[in-house]
């Protein structure tokens, strides 16, 4: 019996990443600013197999330094497999600077002299990771250099040679070539001999051969299409499938006919068309799920055009593509704006199949607190001069506390605000927590905003993409009509401003400060956010004590948001057993994913601290202790509730 491989899928070649000009309309030299992705055409792929849910991994090198680690971590996040991609102690990650100028004007300049992954040499090729493989993904541009074209021959001759299957992306950029300059990087074809030579002595290694009409023009060596695919298909039996922009895709399995409009095709999608970079990437993916799963030509080319629409409807290459589900939700439902970034609700299943990381269980430490402690800080005798830098300090001593109780475990994370606790965010950059970040101004209602957000949200732009932005919203559904239309707009107006910035969103509501609550009111408030078009990635609830108000409240939210991330439970500095008994029902309820706690843990220990009765590791000591109590309440809770469901299930 044959082993079914480990990967779905090896590509290889270019890894890069893509500083995409932010500004749509203009020329490259007046784009004033540059959002940064993951790039190159085998990195791509790599990327938009893993959403639709293959197995895939690259084969390629990046440089040892903050790029290459970039493109390591995102690759990772997007459960793709790294063995094969290898660090260069010597050389640069590439990098692409690239622009939206018009429907047909996308301007780019390749920073690949000498890169990294332009020295992927044979050494790199492990035949035991290719043994894993059951197909292999080469582009046209690492058959240009004798030492990547080496390594290429070596990973398809030992695919062959397993039984995988091979394919090529033409992939045909004339620069990259040496054909032309630095500036002509948007340049799609130039014919040339020598190109045609070195790519034709490589084609009969392939079983699937894709490329646009200009790319089989140069592979074939004719500038007609269909003498130039009659070319390729002499060289080799391969499956050439002919892209075809605006007009889908053409698949020839046999002799190639006398109309491309003969061969084999899937439905076309007319999306308005904003940036046709990397489309080919994304409609590869496609065709790759559908080609490896075992799909016919018509279903696999229908796929590799829907995701090739998404692409050319979207800002970046592999940020547009779609996540399987996705995908079916979009072929089902069809278009309902041309303009695919436009539409809300494809939208938002776009965000929420393809955000970052996993969070199945979050247990968080908060001291966002501000005016808490400033009151703390007072009464102790700090001054107001002093007051910020001293609890910037005492943040650092919650920070450590955490960081004590998570240890490398998964699944902690901690709240902090940017005024006062600064020192304590960018000291956790990178360290693997969850990290919330407040926008509101502390007790404000009606809501307002720090000064670092500004009233247009704007400051969230310069917020780092792994702080989640949380905002506290003191409201009632009883609160006066103007008081609650105000407070819904700035919470939307802030959530549509994370969402620009590409940051998660956490919702906070209290409305027992309020007014009097009941099991509902929680939930009418949860369905009203939903009404307006807030759609949080997390919740933070009151501790009820009422198991009905957790029941409504979970169910409004999975009536209308079933990939939100979950809900986490505040704290109200309650003493531990209150806690105790709302982590008991809490837990019952399977969107709940944790705890948000604060005062509970820090309020005792902030009051000695800052009196001087107590010293900096003591206080760490002291808060560690109480968090470690909390998380180990709140497992508990878990685990018996977890236990329970198993014994109604026998």
């Amino acid at each position: 019996m044959t082993q079914k491989p480990k990967l779905d899928v090896i590509t290889m070649g270019r890894s890069s990443v893509d500083l995409y000009g932010a500004q749509a309309g203009g020329r490259l030299e007046d784009m004033g600013s540059f959002q940064k992705y993951l790039g190159g055409s085998p990195a791509n792929m790599a990327v938009g197999a893993a959403r639709l849910g293959l197995r895939s991994a690259l084969l390629s090198r990046v440089g040892d330094e903050h790029m290459g680690r970039f493109l390591r971590e995102e690759l990772a996040r997007e459960g793709v497999d790294l063995r094969g991609l290898k660090t260069d102690p010597d050389r640069l990650t590439a990098l692409v600077i690239l622009g939206i100028r018009d429907e047909a004007s996308f301007p780019l300049i390749f920073y690949r002299e000498n890169c990294a992954d332009m020295a992927l040499s044979e050494e790199d090729v492990d035949p035991a990771f290719i043994a894993e493989a059951g197909a292999v993904v080469a582009t046209g541009t690492h058959l240009s250099n004798p030492r990547t074209e080496a390594a290429v021959f070596k990973a398809l001759t030992l695919a062959r040679a397993n039984g995988a299957r091979t394919a090529l992306d033409i992939d045909y950029r004339p620069n990259l070539w040496g054909l032309s300059g630095h500036g002509d990087g948007e340049n799609r074809f130039i014919a040339s001999g020598m190109v045609t030579e070195r790519l034709q002595r490589r084609l009969g290694l392939f079983d699937l051969i894709v490329g646009t009409e200009e790319e089989f023009r140069i592979a074939g060596g004719s500038e007609d299409t269909l003498e130039a695919l009659k070319a390729v298909r002499r060289l080799t039996p391969a499956v050439l499938v002919c892209k075809r922009g605006p007009m889908g895709a053409a698949a020839f399995t046999g002799e190639i006919p006398e109309s491309l409009d003969e061969g084999i095709s899937g439905p076309g999608f007319p999306v308005e068309v904003f940036n046709v970079l990397g489309a080919g990437d994304g409609f590869m993916a496609g065709l790759l799920r559908g080609w490896l799963r075992g799909e016919d030509w018509r279903t696999s080319l229908t796929w590799a055009n829907a995701c090739g629409a998404f692409a050319v409807s979207r800002h970046g290459c592999a940020p547009a593509y779609p996540s399987w589900e996705e995908l079916q939700f979009f072929l089902r439902r069809g278009i309902v704006t041309p303009a695919l970034r436009h539409d809300a609700e494809l939208e938002r299943l776009h965000w929420s199949t393809t955000r970052r990381g996993a969070w199945p269980s979050l247990k968080v430490f908060a001291f966002d607190h501000r005016a808490q402690l400033e009151e703390i800080a007072a009464r102790a005798g700090v001054s107001p001069a002093e007051a910020p830098a001293r609890i910037g300090a005492f943040k650092l001593l919650c920070l450590e506390a955490a960081r004590r109780v998570a240890g490398d475990r998964p699944g902690y994370g901690f709240l902090s605000d940017g005024r006062l606790g600064a020192r304590a965010l960018h000291r956790a950059a990178g360290s693997g927590l969850w990290i919330g970040r407040p926008a509101e101004l502390p007790g404000s209602r009606p809501l307002a905003f720090e000064p670092e957000v500004g009233e247009d949200c704007g400051g969230l732009q310069e917020w780092p993409l792994e702080h989640v932005v949380k905002v506290l919203c003191f409201i009632h559904p009883d609160d006066p009509p103007e008081m609650r239309a105000e407070q819904e707009a700035s919470v939307k107006r802030l959530f549509l401003a994370a969402r620009r910035a590409r940051l998660e969103f956490l919702l906070e509501i209290i409305p027992s400060k309020v007014g009097p609550v009941g099991p509902e009111t929680s939930a009418d408030l949860i369905r009203r956010f939903y009404e307006i078009g807030v759609y949080p990635d997390w919740w933070k609830l009151e501790p009820f004590e009422d198991e009905a108000a957790w029941l409504a409240a979970c169910a409004a939210v999975e009536d209308h948001d079933p990939h939100c991330r979950g809900i986490v439970v505040l704290g109200l500095e309650a003493p531990e057993e209150v806690l105790a008994r709302s982590f008991a029902l809490a837990a019952r309820q399977p969107l709940v994913k944790g705890f948000a706690v604060g005062r509970s843990i820090f309020a005792p220990t902030a009051r000695r601290w800052f009196a001087g009765e107590i010293a900096d590791a003591a206080a760490v000591e002291e808060m560690a202790a109480r968090f470690s109590a909390l998380c180990a309440i709140w497992e508990r809770a878990r685990a018996q509730e977890t236990g329970r469901e198993k014994e109604t299930a026998r």
